[in-house]
């Protein structure tokens, strides 16, 4: 294999050398300075040679690690004796491409980087001023071609008399670490929780689950909880400590292992595939309206009967498998929004590292699943109390038309995908309005559904109830007119796109016009003309949490006037013309399959920062775009 890659490093050297002719800017594409750290040394010490490049823009050397390049960058000396060692040529991170020629991933270096050597003097070595002479060799490239280079330089350095000084006496590396295969790699933040030990890693899982509860994303499993255990309590012989402990268990292992098989079958953005499909949301927005229907006690026309008489089976069997299949819309519905930790842990089980991201998964799972738990306990003890028969089935009604809301979530999220243009924003609130309305007057008693008892009077808690949800039917109504809803409740509307996903336009709080792009491509073009950085914010059709982000903090005077210094670019990986791509983006560059993702770029696609998802204080976040555009300023 040496042998071959030597071979075809020597052929790529002859063909390009034809092209020299024509290769006059490349010759000047890269400016170099050579230095060593220090003007005087004595025998046997490490000096160190660094070497400060100068890129041009639109043009790139190679890595120095031999296994990274078909030609390293390297430095050859004129007169080696002067050295009894020669480290390996460190170098900063690198950007990397696969090349299906040569069937590998290159690995290549922008902009401005430092190159360093460690080098240990010769113990024979005459003191005196010494002329040291090397040869600076790289490959100059640009998009089209590549030709090699071999510039010579001189350094001076003054060797004097006496014994080597501690300070100045180290190991020098020799060899280049051989890489490591993906496999055995961990995303760069997942890596840093991992190397703090077990213990750490499985306490900072536990708080990642317990931070991802107050997420939008898991609200609407509240309601279908409550009713399903509600109904659960009500059967003879249930035991509500099992059925819960049995709901908490099954959310635990089907998280865990549909997410790892998801990501080893479908990749690191499987969970996401599957949980934003709209068949999927389809399926989910058709239970949550069956439960509502089976609430209002209207099972006649809920189901096939094939359905129902499997139901029925499985509730002989003791109501595991129902349970469990309540676990598993649970887990779906939470995986419509990935946070930044399971991100990390899916990334790293689709490079085929399962130890860490199994064991993280359970922990999150666990934090995840223990107030569900406990939603799933107390309606069963509920239902078995004295006399609990005619406020439990207004409960229960109530419970009904909440699920009829959130049913209207998920018919939005498959309408956004297949782009029917019918569940709109408008659409979706309008309904809202109606539900809340239906519910008030329910509360008051006007509407009365089977099961109901005979109401002879309106208690003070249920006339306080229908205030209270009137009052949000009248609220919600605002919104049909123009008027700013809480972000919360925004959030769980459908974005407004027009149906060709070209570019948006938004008019925020503050009367600002902000135009968004929908492909990098554009941006970068954008980001050169107007010498302005990139803001790309990786986002889906079906993310609750994302339109939390741009309702609550993108709206913030603080954010919205920053971005007025930065080209925006918002990635759909849901859906849309380019959402493979953009994926594949957001996990093979930025290492995550996270939803929300915020990642800032300079005009030539270098990273300048990142931002791990949803977070709720709006000065962070602008703090992180502040940072990001003095680090562009101070590179331009």
């Amino acid at each position: 294999m040496i042998r071959n890659r030597k071979l075809i490093q020597w052929m790529l050297t002859i063909c390009i050398s034809s092209v020299f002719i024509f290769a006059g800017t490349l010759e000047n594409s890269v400016q170099f300075t050579p230095k060593f750290d220090r003007n005087i040394a004595r025998s046997n010490e490490v000096v160190k040679l660094v070497i400060d490049v100068n890129i041009d823009k639109g043009f790139h050397i190679y890595s120095t690690h031999p296994e990274k390049s078909l030609s390293p960058t390297y430095v050859e000396y004129t007169d080696t004796t002067l050295f009894s060692k020669r480290g390996v040529i460190t170098e900063p991170s690198t950007h990397s491409s696969y090349d299906s020629n040569f069937d590998m991933d290159i690995y290549y270096h922008e902009g401005r980087i430092k190159l360093t050597q460690d080098l240990e003097l010769a113990k024979d070595i005459e003191s005196g001023k010494k002329e040291i002479e090397a040869t600076f060799v790289y490959f100059a490239c640009d998009d089209t071609k590549c030709i090699p280079r071999w510039v010579d330089f001189s350094l001076n350095l003054t060797i004097e008399d006496g014994s080597p000084r501690s300070e100045y006496v180290s190991n020098v590396i020799e060899e280049y670490p051989p890489l490591t295969s993906d496999s055995e790699l961990l995303p760069e933040g997942l890596n840093e929780q991992v190397e703090k030990g077990i213990l750490s890693f499985i306490l900072f899982a536990l708080g990642m689950g317990f931070l991802a509860l107050l997420t939008p994303c898991v609200f609407p499993m509240i309601p279908i909880t409550v009713s399903y255990f509600t109904k659960e309590g009500e059967k003879e012989g249930g035991k509500p400590l099992k059925s819960a402990s049995i709901y908490a268990l099954g959310i635990i292992f089907i998280f865990t292992g549909l997410g790892l098989i998801l990501a080893l079958t479908f990749g690191a953005a499987g969970a996401n595939k599957i949980a934003s499909s709209p068949w999927i949301n389809l399926f989910i927005a058709g239970l949550f309206i069956y439960f509502a229907f089976s609430l209002f006690g209207h099972f006649e026309i809920q189901m096939p009967s094939a359905f129902r008489q499997f139901s029925m089976k499985q509730e002989s069997r003791g109501g595991v498998v129902g349970i469990l299949f309540m676990a598993l819309t649970f887990t779906l519905t939470s995986f419509t929004c990935t946070v930044q930790f399971v991100g990390l842990l899916l990334v790293a089980a689709s490079q085929g590292n399962f130890l860490w991201p199994a064991l993280g998964m359970i922990a999150f799972a666990t934090a995840f699943a223990t107030p569900f738990f406990f939603l799933a306990l107390f309606p069963q003890y509920l239902a078995k109390l004295p006399k609990s028969g005619g406020w439990l089935n207004s409960v229960k009604v109530t419970m009904g038309f909440l699920e009829f809301g959130a049913a209207m979530k998920f018919l939005s999220n498959s309408d956004l995908v297949w782009q029917w243009g019918i569940f709109t924003k408008q659409v979706v609130l309008a309904t809202w309005v109606v539900i809340s309305l239906l519910m008030g007057l329910y509360l008051l008693g006007k509407i009365t559904l089977p099961h109901d008892s005979e109401t002879k009077f309106i208690g003070v808690p249920r006339l306080v109830m229908s205030i209270i949800v009137m009052s949000f039917a009248l609220y919600l109504s605002g919104g049909l007119f123009g008027q700013p809803l809480h972000g919360l409740i925004d959030s769980y509307l459908p974005p407004v796109v027009d149906s060709t996903r070209a570019n948006i336009v938004v008019e925020s709080s503050d009367n600002h016009r902000v135009e968004w792009l929908d492909t990098l491509e554009e941006a970068l073009e954008e980001s050169k003309k107007v010498n302005k950085p990139i803001f790309l914010d990786f986002t889906g059709y079906t993310c609750t949490n994302c339109r939390w982000m741009e309702t609550n903090v993108f709206e913030e005077p603080q954010v919205s006037k920053l971005f007025n210094d930065f080209v925006l670019v918002r990635l759909y990986t849901d859906g849309g013309v380019n959402y493979r791509e953009n994926q594949q983006m957001e996990i093979d560059r930025f290492g995550t399959a996270a939803l929300p993702y915020y990642v800032v770029l300079d005009s030539n696609d270098k990273e300048l920062g990142q931002f791990p998802g949803m977070d709720t204080d709006a000065d962070k976040f602008a703090q992180f775009l502040i940072d990001a555009k003095q680090k562009f300023e101070m590179e331009n």
